[in-house]
């Protein structure tokens, strides 16, 4: 196969006309995230986000032009000009390299990925030929592409970046490894400038494919590593979905970022409050090593830059052998002789043993930039289901940080409260106690986050409709339960803060 890749000129009238040409035949032939449900099927569209075809060839075998579409982009199949034709504008994607004709035959020269924007925009994504997916199923490679150099499309992790991206109107974003531009098509919503690096400049021709063919205003695009593209500028929003992975060598420039254990990902992170305006956030995904004698949580917080507040979450732990044995299979190691197997998935084990390595976390980091002189860092473990988009939640996290740390306890107690949407109660005890053993406030949006509490906890939170001070709620109660209200009043500002710093409990009026 080729390794040419398509061109598109956005300066040129006649380049962005054969691109609206070609849009618009996708969206008549109905090739968006909905259309190829409708078609396939829910089993063979997740087979084939798993890279399994076959499924979704036996779903295709008709001649509609999204049938077409599918065969040629999808399922990398060639299919007859004529028939090709009577889906897409052929000469047109022949010319600008989209397509390559052999004979009476045409095939596709990247995969397009249909993809649905977060307000149902109707976005395509293009990556290497076998590399729409990445993860255990192992890319497949790109004819005589290097694979050092082959561009993946989206995965899980991408999705998983843009949904916790804070969706704030903002005037200049980064997207800092940009890979096949999802997150800078993202950005793009709500970023009046959106620049996009890549260390690969496969990756940064195959960006303005996305961006073009989505419709999406074009993006600065720069080459190189971490920050050094972009010098001395500054963002309000940086995101990055880095080469995280933490592997002897760099040999996958899509995942291996090239330096030792975890350090590109500190790197990125203490270099990033240097790119950050006032107020600014960056954001991204993270490997780290747990290391022998040493918290995970100690050492996240050692890379939080002098003042930002910071959010990390860690969503997984993996086994050094289950860590090992992922990657390996992403690289299609499983696919060479059972010695040359074992010898790369020995590196892997020396190269943990060899920096005490016992265990790898993943998750997000988020910063933002407050100038603090008490910042705000949180780092927690939290690996069950949320409810994504969180953007806004990062937004309200950082929100009650700030107010928690303006306010004291004299303030708190006078402050207005609202218990959040969609939190409700749960009484935990043996079943025909007269009472429970304890309370369990449970919210139902956002990082679904469960907590303890106490009757009085349950009592302040039941109440709190944003009409009453905290303090004269705890005074009522106090009365209702036989406490001396002064010595409530003393104990309860912490069970507060905790209540607002998880999101259960709002405040309201000038306070919030």
């Amino acid at each position: 196969m080729s390794t040419h890749l398509p061109t598109t000129d956005v300066r040129d009238p006649a380049s962005r006309a054969r691109t609206d040409r070609m849009r618009d035949a996708l969206l008549a032939a109905g090739f968006t995230a909905d259309g190829l449900l409708e078609l396939l099927g829910a089993p063979a569209y997740a087979a084939l986000a798993r890279s399994e075809t076959v499924p979704a060839l036996r779903a295709t075998r008709g001649d509609s032009p999204l049938e077409t579409l599918v065969r040629l982009f999808l399922l990398q199949r060639p299919v007859e000009r004529a028939r090709a034709g009577a889906a897409l504008p052929v000469a047109d994607c022949l010319a600008d390299g989209w397509l390559v004709q052999d004979g009476d035959e045409v095939r596709a020269q990247v995969d397009v990925r249909p993809y649905g924007g977060p307000e149902g925009q109707d976005w395509w994504v293009v990556s290497d030929l076998g590399c729409a997916v990445g993860g255990a199923g192992g890319i497949r490679g790109a004819g005589q592409v290097d694979r050092s150099e082959l561009v993946l499309g989206v995965g899980g992790a991408s999705t998983t970046l843009a949904g916790i991206t804070v969706p704030t109107p903002v005037g200049r974003a980064l997207d800092l490894g940009t890979g096949s531009g999802i997150q800078a098509l993202h950005a793009s919503r709500h970023a009046t400038h959106v620049t996009a690096t890549d260390l690969n400049p496969r990756a940064l021709r195959i960006t303005s494919l996305t961006l073009a063919l989505s419709g999406a205003s074009p993006a600065e695009l720069r080459e190189g590593s971490l920050f050094e593209p972009v010098g001395e500028e500054r963002y309000d929003l940086i995101v990055s979905n880095p080469p995280f992975v933490i592997s002897p060598g760099a040999r996958l420039t899509y995942r291996d970022g090239g330096m030792g254990g975890d350090d590109l990902c500190r790197t990125l992170v203490q270099q990033a409050a240097a790119h950050l305006n006032d107020g600014g956030y960056c954001q991204l995904l993270a490997n780290w090593q747990h290391v022998e004698g040493e918290e995970w949580t100690d050492r996240l917080r050692s890379w939080v830059p002098r003042g930002c507040d910071a959010w990390v979450v860690q969503r997984e732990v993996q086994d050094l052998t289950q860590y090992a044995e992922l990657w390996l299979r992403d690289g299609g190691d499983h696919r060479t002789s059972p010695e040359e197997y074992a010898a790369r998935y020995d590196a892997w084990l020396d190269e943990f043993e060899a920096r005490s390595t016992r265990a790898v976390g993943f998750g997000w980091i988020t910063l933002r930039k407050s100038g603090a002189d008490d910042p705000s860092i949180t780092v927690e473990e939290w690996p069950h289901p949320v409810e994504q988009p969180l953007g806004e939640a990062v937004v309200g996290h950082f929100a009650r940080q700030d107010y928690l740390r303006r306010t004291d306890d004299a303030a708190l107690l006078a402050g207005h409260f609202r218990l959040a949407g969609e939190v409700v109660q749960e009484q935990v005890g043996l079943p025909g106690a007269e009472d429970p053993e304890h309370v369990v406030l449970r919210q139902n949006r956002g990082m679904r986050r469960a907590t303890k509490v106490d009757t009085v906890g349950a009592g302040f939170a039941g109440v709190c409709d944003g009409s009453l001070p905290a303090g004269r709620i705890l005074d009522a109660i106090a009365q209702l339960v036989g406490e001396d209200p002064v010595l409530l009043r003393d104990r309860t500002p912490e069970a507060i803060r905790m209540l607002v710093e998880q999101g259960f409990l709002e405040p309201v009026g000038t306070e919030g």
